[in-house]
């Protein structure tokens, strides 16, 4: 993502909330953003919006769909012809009303993408369904999950997305019945401590046990020979380091290069992405990835606001804020064996301490909530022009380390 981010007076009057589509993989397949105007005298400012985003989101980085939760902004959007790898969204009821009909039939003639946003109360012409890319279809509303026939035997032309989703399991069922994506990822409940303990997979423990090795500040030659029992984690932890998210200007060629360019603890928040990444259950895959990009947030809010260890520790602690999830154990019985400092492990096993506002963000943004977001953006003292910038280089650097 570019740095000119920063440079764009938009960001300070405006709330941002970054998603995701999942496809069947169990991929990233869109980013969607939600924006919120921060006050209501802030006016649309579409120009200013798709000037932004042509900085932090060019083309190369993929599609995204538009979510506006204001009715004048939308509108505005709708005047102006964005780049076709941005999609906007319509809901329902707009697609149904006349005068949007028309709207909705000349943008599409003019190239513009758009994705119909939830269930109409009736169905909708078929010209007018073919307008659209994708269909975001709730859960709750679904009738054919329901088992009900829908009106009139009518049949689904446009490819749907599924909202609603409240585990795993539900958004394979999803996928089952031809969903083309799922919208956020259900996590799920964390488990309780009342069910037998999941072992851990094997490539996570190595890690595991290398970063307990890198807490002792053990000498390279042991750290690498632990890696070498394991050549699939050596090439993913080199595919990270040396991907364009990390920054580095030369490329690293082994693991003693690496700690000798990073130090020990630089190094150990790579083996945290790691550790992510080691877990092979294909459902997890997109906890991994909202991990990961939680943590990318959280460090970039402590950028201005702290010291390297700060911004170290605090990404630790958005990384691993879904790893109880990932491997089936509570905070209590994982941090048993894994060494994190002790503010880390006051926000993820007893929800309070210095990062636990952090990642309470971090929450907010990935679940698109614009009154969680303020919420939380004012009791931490921040801007919405702070949390917006962090929030968008997060979501580039995430894609940037995607090592699928």
């Amino acid at each position: 993502m570019s740095s000119v981010a920063g440079t764009h007076a938009i960001l300070e009057h405006v709330i941002l909330g970054c998603g995701a589509l999942f496809d069947a993989r169990r991929a990233p397949m869109s980013t969607r953003l939600t924006v919120h105007p921060a006050t209501d005298e802030v006016k649309p400012d579409p120009d200013g919006l798709l000037a932004m985003l042509a900085d932090v989101w060019p083309a190369d980085c993929g599609p995204m769909s538009l979510n506006l939760t204001s009715e004048g902004w939308l509108s505005a959007l709708m005047e102006i012809t964005p780049p076709t790898h941005l999609m906007i969204e319509v809901p329902a009821f707009l697609a149904a009303d006349a005068a949007w009909e028309q709207r909705i039939r000349a943008r599409a003639a003019d190239g513009v993408a758009m994705v119909l946003k939830g269930r109409p109360l009736s169905p909708l012409p078929a010209d007018l369904m073919s307008c659209f890319k994708l269909a975001i279809v709730d859960r709750a509303d679904d009738r054919r999950l329901a088992n009900n026939p829908p009106p009139g035997g009518a049949v689904r032309t446009v490819p749907f997305v599924q909202s609603g989703n409240a585990n795993p399991a539900e958004a394979g069922d999803s996928f089952k019945r031809g969903a083309h994506a799922v919208l956020g990822w259900p996590l799920g409940d964390p488990p309780d401590g009342s069910k037998p303990k999941k072992g851990v997979p094997g490539s996570v423990q190595v890690v595991m046990d290398l970063i307990q090795r890198v807490e002792r500040e053990e000498p390279a030659a042991k750290l690498e020979a632990v890696l070498r029992g394991d050549p699939s984690l050596a090439f993913r932890l080199m595919r990270y380091i040396n991907s364009p998210g990390f920054g580095l200007s030369v490329e690293i060629n082994s693991f003693s290069h690496a700690l000798m360019m990073l130090g020990y603890g630089r190094l150990k928040r790579w083996l945290a992405l790691l550790m992510t990444s080691a877990i092979d259950d294909p459902d997890l895959k997109p906890m991994m990835f909202l991990a990961v990009r939680r943590g990318l947030f959280m460090e970039e809010l402590a950028r201005a606001h702290g010291d390297e260890t700060t911004r170290n520790e605090v990404f630790l602690c958005g990384v691993f804020s879904l790893l109880d999830r990932m491997l089936g154990q509570t905070f209590g019985q994982l941090l048993g064996s894994l060494p994190v400092p002790e503010r880390v492990a006051q926000a993820l096993v007893h929800s309070e301490g210095p990062y636990r506002p952090y990642l309470e963000l971090a929450i907010a943004v990935e679940m698109e909530s614009p009154i969680d977001i303020r919420e939380h953006t004012e009791a931490m003292l921040l801007t919405p022009g702070e949390v917006n910038r962090a929030a968008l280089k997060a979501m580039g650097t995430a894609r940037q380390l995607r090592a699928d």
